[in-house]
């Protein structure tokens, strides 16, 4: 039997997490992420926050590579004022996460990035931000579902070749697109739901999330790709 891939997965740092007795900071995952990868056949390793610089390393030990969800893409790296409804920056996630997506793509394994990680991949590639889209956030603290259209021909239309409802939760979304991204699905308001690389590796984001559903075939196309 072929051995599993390596999955990593970007984690959070929070401070003064509480747990038994305990009351310290933490680097934390919400479980559904390590759950799709290894219900999609592969093996999760998670990420704690890290040097910048050590990006290369980390990466060198995966076989893909998923970026989660989490809070707002800090503006200056698309070179854009803060709107006031952006959320407050995460400097030190935001210079982690930007490291292992280039060092994913320098060293051509396969990523996913989801929600955030989409945006974060947009902007990884020179692209912009939309900051805040009415709309696509719902109740604090719950997942709302809409439906998303794939475009004909994509690596997303290949995992999933109908529209499909999805979990969102999200107030931003892809503007002007990254060098040799396109677009691979929308939402019936024509924002852009989906995003994938034309050239180099399996390459796919996703403004929803999948580690709310139980549709796996996205991340079975991440596993497929790291384990060829």
């Amino acid at each position: 039997m072929a051995a599993r891939p390596f999955i990593g997965i970007s984690t959070y740092a929070e401070a003064g997490v509480a747990w038994g007795v305990w009351r310290l900071d933490a680097a934390l995952l919400p479980a559904g992420y390590p759950l799709l990868v290894q219900r999609a056949g592969g093996l999760a390793v998670m990420l704690p926050p890290d040097a910048p610089e050590r990006a290369a390393d980390t990466v060198a030990r995966l076989d893909g590579l998923v970026v989660s969800g989490g809070p707002d893409v800090e503006p200056v790296h698309y070179g854009a004022v803060p709107d006031p409804r952006t959320g407050p920056p995460d400097r030190a996630r935001d210079a982690w996460e930007l490291a292992l997506i280039g060092a994913a793509l320098e060293r051509g394994i396969p990523l996913l990035g989801i929600c955030r990680g989409m945006q974060l991949l947009n902007v990884a590639l020179g692209g912009t931000l939309v900051q805040h889209v009415e709309g696509h956030t719902g109740v604090p603290g719950t997942f709302g579902r809409h439906p998303v259209k794939p475009v004909p021909g994509t690596l997303y239309a290949a995992a999933v070749p109908e529209q499909t409802d999805v979990p969102a939760y999200h107030h931003q979304a892809v503007d002007r697109l990254g060098r040799n991204l396109i677009p691979s699905a929308y939402a019936e308001d024509g924002t852009i739901e989906a995003v994938e690389l034309t050239t180099g590796p399996w390459t796919l984001g996703v403004q929803w999330h999948p580690e709310m559903a139980e549709d796996l075939r996205v991340v079975r196309a991440l596993i497929a790709s790291a384990a060829a």
